[in-house]
């Protein structure tokens, strides 16, 4: 471990006050936003702005460490997947998914997952620890840096999406100042709308989320109701569908008519798949501005879980779009490179979950 100020996890409010300690104005700080995460530079002598005392001075003190690639993956389809190595015995991976009118990255907040959830690969390894907002936003500037810009100029990441390893809002203290450094103009100027969080239900801390930093809300729901979704998604024994939707409703208090909620629903075979539970879903969500993601489901070994058939996710579909619901359904992407949802696993050295502490911390 280095005793060197790691600039990478510092927003503007963050590189301000590291300037203000070495005597410098606070316009440094947006100078070096922009050399990191905009030009992709980690080397303090090519910043060619800064006068040679201060650069020679920021190497003594600081850092820009980018991680190590331990692999580098591309589907069939475009998807790409790095894994990324975080400390000696773990790695995270995040991926990217090309579409014709964006460019979305999936990033990881922690390595491994408490949240049991499953379906899912990546709770089934169960949870190491959290990940700095260093290990964060250093994803999104790998993958900036190794993607490069369209040729007409335009940014090729487009959107980012906190939907990897991880449950975010267990990670707060090092999820909001990557978020601050993503919308920052200084370095990705990404807008809010374009930035998106994923819960699988931390009701206090969704409160928390829309006080400090506002972005879209995506909620992992996957069924109409608590006894299945118990079974599911364990988180929901403490904070039950209905706190979860009071929640939800407080984070769209005051947002504009085109906002909305996505809520994501894994299509199980046999098990929340059914038109009964369609029509449920359609009462559940009545009152709350949604947009509902139907994902087919990816299986991983030793899973119980199929994948809905396709006459039946569109059934689902067909149905809650009858009752005026924007329904999408998600097309699997990068599944021949385990990238598709629900199959990130990366590599934990410690296996033990350990859901009802990290609960704890985040109340």
């Amino acid at each position: 471990m280095s005793d060197k100020t790691a600039l990478f996890g510092l927003d503007r409010e963050g590189l301000t006050s590291f300037f203000a300690e070495l005597g410098e104005k606070p316009f440094r700080a947006q100078q070096i936003m922009q050399w990191i995460h905009q030009r992709g530079e980690a080397d303090f002598d090519c910043m060619t702005n800064l006068a040679k005392p201060l650069r020679s001075r920021l190497a003594a003190v600081a850092e820009i460490r980018p991680p190590e690639v331990l692999l580098d993956q591309q589907s069939a389809d475009g998807t790409r997947k790095w894994l990324l190595r975080v400390d000696g015995g773990n790695a995270v991976e995040t991926v990217f998914i090309p579409e014709q009118n964006r460019g979305t990255l999936c990033v990881s907040s922690q390595v491994g997952c408490a949240m049991a959830c499953t379906f899912c690969a990546t709770g089934h390894q169960g949870f190491n620890r959290n990940l700095t907002a260093t290990e964060i936003i250093a994803q999104v500037w790998v993958a900036n840096r190794a993607l490069g810009h369209a040729p007409d100029g335009e940014r090729i990441i487009s959107n980012v999406v906190m939907m990897g390893m991880g449950e975010p809002l267990l990670n707060l203290p090092a999820l909001l100042p990557a978020l601050n450094i993503m919308l920052d103009d200084m370095s990705y100027g990404l807008s809010k709308r374009r930035v998106t969080v994923s819960t699988s239900g931390i009701v206090p801390a969704i409160d928390r989320l829309k006080a400090q930093c506002d972005v879209a809300l995506a909620v992992s729901l996957h069924a109409p109701d608590d006894v299945l979704r118990d079974e599911l998604v364990p988180i929901n024994r403490k904070y039950p569908i209905a706190e979860l939707l009071a929640a939800c409703r407080r984070y769209m208090a005051g947002k504009s008519a085109r906002s909305h909620i996505t809520f994501e629903y894994v299509m199980l075979d046999g098990i929340n798949d059914s038109s009964v539970q369609a029509a449920r879903l359609a009462e559940l969500l009545a009152d709350v501005p949604a947009k509902i993601n139907l994902i087919p489901f990816n299986p991983f070994p030793g899973t119980p879980y199929r994948r809905s058939s396709a006459a039946a996710v569109s059934r689902f579909q067909e149905l809650l779009l009858n009752r005026g619901y924007i329904v999408t359904v998600r097309r699997t992407r990068g599944d021949d490179i385990d990238a598709a949802c629900g199959q990130l696993a990366g590599q934990v050295m410690n296996r033990l979950r350990r859901l009802e502490s990290h609960v704890e911390a985040a109340r």
